[in-house]
């Protein structure tokens, strides 16, 4: 006796597609046979584990019979002592993504609307549509959010607002200023989630700290990670900042192991590294250097990044560049899905990668330097 399963499911799963990763390097070389790869798909952090996570991953190793610390006390406490804020208003995730689906989750029913920018990261919609929740896409402005336009387009069914700043896949930067500007505009129980996965990224003199702004408007969810700049991607482990009485709801749905102690602990470990930090942004900063001059050099426009990918119009079909670099050895990410066809997001990766890279698409599009 067969049965439709996808009937069973609710009509917004029923339409969705499974987020798709980054091509992982030993896929491609079962499917090819190439070796000696380089990935530059995922913005992961080249500079590998920090020193000081590994020793304390290593002391670790004994109580993984053990279940974690449901609660994460020490690195909330970790958290909230670098952050000048309370335990309480830290909520602990299996990475940031998981966060904004507990977000979702939490507040928003089917006849509530939430919104998020054109070009913006696919986990906002995979999220609305999964929940069945009435998705608000307002047009780019320069590749990016349009603050002005998010404000006149919130309405009585708004519940929620996605902003990611620096935006993933095309890095473009909103100004604390016009944040503020925006956070002031909207109303009081319409939730606004800064999604600051690349926050370290940025420049630090126009960054800011939007946790600051929490108690002017409690409304407001930061959310940020320990994939990228702190290296922790394959342990997947994030944290929101919010008002007290958001974490605690968000506490009530959350998973009670979803952080495994591995995770808590390098992420407790890694938290203070200022070492490990400015080395991975002096990397990424040099690769960004590197990239752009080299876009510039052949002509080739490319979207300023503030994270640590940047984001190039590869002048045809960035899917059929895609493929043809796989040929190379060279795994980058096409964001067609994004509504950017002719565009490639390309990670930064050490010195060594971002040549393989560089000559691997001048061979590819027949470049002349």
């Amino acid at each position: 006796m067969s049965c439709d399963f996808l009937s069973l499911a609710n009509s917004g799963v029923q339409k969705l597609h499974p987020y798709q990763a980054g091509k992982p390097t030993d896929e491609l070389e079962r499917e090819l046979g190439i070796t000696d790869i380089v990935k530059l798909a995922s913005n992961e952090n080249p500079l590998g584990l920090a020193p000081s996570v590994k020793g304390a991953l290593q002391n670790e190793l004994t109580e993984l019979t053990r279940y974690p610390d449901a609660n994460g006390y020490y690195l909330k406490k970790a958290l909230a002592d670098k952050y000048a804020i309370e335990i309480e208003q830290v909520t602990l995730g299996n990475g940031s993504n998981d966060l904004l689906e507990l977000i979702a989750r939490a507040f928003v029913s089917r006849d509530d609307e939430v919104m998020y920018a054109e070009h913006a990261f696919v986990v906002y919609p995979l999220v609305t549509q999964a929940i069945g929740a009435k998705a608000v896409v307002v047009p780019a402005k320069d590749y990016g959010h349009d603050l002005v336009a998010m404000a006149n387009a919130i309405t009585a069914q708004t519940k929620l607002i996605f902003i990611a700043n620096p935006n993933n896949p095309t890095g473009t930067f909103l100004e604390q200023e016009a944040i503020h500007a925006f956070l002031s505009k909207v109303p009081s129980d319409v939730l606004v989630v800064l999604d600051e996965a690349y926050f370290e990224y940025a420049t630090a003199s126009r960054r800011g700290n939007a946790i600051e702004w929490i108690n002017e408007f409690p409304n407001l969810i930061v959310s940020r990670t320990f994939s990228k700049a702190y290296g922790l991607a394959g342990l997947r482990v994030g944290y929101a900042i919010s008002h007290p009485d958001i974490a605690d709801i968000l506490n009530r749905v959350r998973q009670p192991f979803n952080c495994n102690a591995l995770a808590l602990k390098a992420a407790e470990t890694v938290l203070n590294d200022e070492e490990y930090l400015q080395k991975s942004v002096a990397l990424n900063n040099q690769g960004m250097d590197d990239l752009s001059a080299f876009f510039t050099d052949n002509n080739l426009d490319f979207i300023a990044s503030m994270g640590n990918f940047i984001t190039v119009d590869v002048g045809k079909s960035g899917d059929e560049v895609y493929q043809a670099l796989l040929q190379q050895g060279v795994i980058v990410r096409p964001i067609t899905g994004y509504g950017l066809a002719n565009h490639l997001r390309i990670s930064i990766g050490t010195q060594a990668e971002n040549q393989r890279f560089k000559e691997a698409l001048t061979t590819v599009l027949n470049l002349e330097s």
